[in-house]
């Protein structure tokens, strides 16, 4: 069935221009889709791909071999790259754990998933995850290590994660599928989740000399020997998964299966996890499937985690429900092309609500939302009179670490204080940088004049498609984020609000 017909038959158009795809009704309901997944009518089972998504705990852009890091050792994640299709221009919906696995498992963005939108939240029932839509067609579904989270998914009726169910090993899990039944598998690493073995990236063999240190940081040994702790437990998570590749591969099994590999948001480094600058929402991806998808190319479209879910349900052959919002890309993966292939995919969109529940008094979030194309960067932050990485002293939404201490203390520092400033300061309700020019995006364009054109059209087109996503920050109701139960080890925090 080709694409236009496929979007026909499940009630999904192009609105919005080069947007986003629009919510033309909710379709079936989760527990019905969960029921009874419809397969295309060109669909043959026989055909259809084993599915393993490899997703790292933090794990960002642009570390990998593949994408020009040049001391993390990342063979597994190159290997797939190099025989796939790398998407260097790959975007978590959010860079925060819980909404951004969230919006992958059910493909859409993590403002519709009511409390899902936090971190440490639960996900709501009603709405269908991939797995459970695969798995009512016949998949063989199986997790191991982390899945949807952190959070409390019984809360909500889930009687699993919604991950799918937990093995210990792939190997387990392998051994389990059934004869002629495909399989799709979630890898969830740990890694590279802080906190880290202090020193472990140089007993390694990983050479601090050859750290690239972004200009937001200071080149300082901590910072530098923290980035090789962090590239250490990178390369863990790829060679856990390059052990599941060579399972696969000497049963006879990789050749159909359609292998992802990313992260699930930025770096635990200041201005990365958590903001909406490339190194906290950019992510490595790389996907592999020999059987359909020619290798040895590199897309630069703009692509969505989210998108994960739709492009997994059209690969195995099934409709896609209509309250996705992200769009497949399986299109762009088999067509053989490499650059610029879809113009529709010129733009991705990523936002943020709550983080860490002890970051600010009454448990309050930092909401923001991103339009980012290949020329600009526009931010648009909601409550800039709050701290975007939590209140001073602690600064909770920024992960702790050598890093952040270095800062904290050198703040005076007069080489340091600018680049605290940068990563720890309040920020304006609007932000653009330069892309081109600018590409860590630290000179703030915004109230530059020359800029005025660009600021405008950004911030019409974000406002655009957040309301046709129906994001309760911009269509009401927005507030609801900082009420919704925080489920984290702290507890519900909005009782010391001052």
């Amino acid at each position: 069935m080709r694409r236009r017909e496929l979007l026909r038959a499940t009630g999904l158009a192009a609105v919005g221009g080069t947007l986003a795809r629009g919510i033309l009704g909710t379709g079936r309901t989760a527990a019905r889709a969960a029921e009874a997944p419809t397969l295309l009518a060109s669909a043959k089972p026989d055909d259809r791909p084993n599915i393993l998504f490899c997703i790292g705990d933090d794990w960002g852009w642009p570390h990998t071999g593949a994408l020009g890091d040049k001391a993390v050792r990342t063979p597994t994640f190159d290997r797939v790259a190099r025989e796939g299709v790398l998407f260097p221009y790959t975007y978590c919906a959010s860079p925060s754990c819980t909404p951004s696995r969230g919006s992958i498992l059910t493909g859409q963005m993590f403002w519709r998933l009511e409390e899902g939108g936090n971190l440490w939240s639960t996900l709501p029932k009603k709405f269908a995850v991939y797995p459970d839509l695969l798995e009512a067609a016949g998949y063989h579904v199986g997790l191991m290590k982390k899945g949807w989270g952190p959070g409390d998914a019984k809360v909500s009726g889930w009687a699993r994660n919604p991950a799918g169910p937990t093995y210990k090993s792939f190997e387990e899990f392998f051994k389990g599928v059934p004869g002629g039944k495909p399989f799709c598998f979630w890898f969830g690493s740990h890694d590279p989740h802080r906190g880290y073995d202090g020193g472990s990236g140089a007993k390694s063999g990983l050479k601090v000399g050859e750290v690239y240190v972004p200009p937001m940081l200071p080149d300082a040994p901590e910072v530098r020997n923290d980035i090789l702790d962090y590239y250490f437990e990178c390369e863990r998570c790829d060679r856990d998964a390059g052990e599941m590749l060579a399972l696969l591969e000497k049963a006879g099994k990789l050749e159909n299966t359609l292998v992802v590999m990313t992260g699930d948001n930025g770096w635990p480094f200041p201005r990365g996890k958590t903001n909406l600058y490339d190194l906290g929402c950019r992510q490595p991806m790389a996907v592999r499937w020999p059987a359909r998808a020619k290798g040895g190319r590199v897309v630069d479209d703009f692509l969505s985690l989210p998108d994960v879910a739709p492009t997994f349900l059209e690969a195995a052959g099934l409709l896609v429900p209509a309250d996705m919002t992200a769009r497949s890309f399986l299109d762009v993966l088999t067509s053989g092309k490499s650059g610029r292939v879809d113009p529709k995919r010129d733009r991705v969109v990523v936002g943020r609500e709550r983080h860490h529940g002890g970051a600010r008094p009454g448990c309050l979030g930092y909401p923001m939302r991103m339009l980012r194309t290949h020329d600009f960067l526009y931010i648009r932050n909601f409550i800039p009179d709050r701290w975007p990485a939590g209140d001073p002293p602690g600064y909770a939404d920024c992960d702790g670490g050598p890093t952040k201490k270095f800062m904290t203390e050198h703040k005076d520092d007069p080489k340091v204080a600018p680049l605290f400033e940068l990563c720890f300061g309040k920020r304006p309700g609007e932000e653009l940088y330069d892309c081109k020019k600018d590409p860590h995006q630290l000179k703030n364009l915004a109230a530059d004049p020359a800029c005025a054109d660009a600021r405008k059209r950004m911030a019409a087109d974000l406002k655009k498609y957040l309301t046709e996503t129906q994001d309760p920050r911009l269509t009401g109701g927005g507030e609801k984020f900082d009420e919704y139960p925080y489920r984290g080890p702290a507890g519900d925090r909005r009782k010391k609000a001052t």
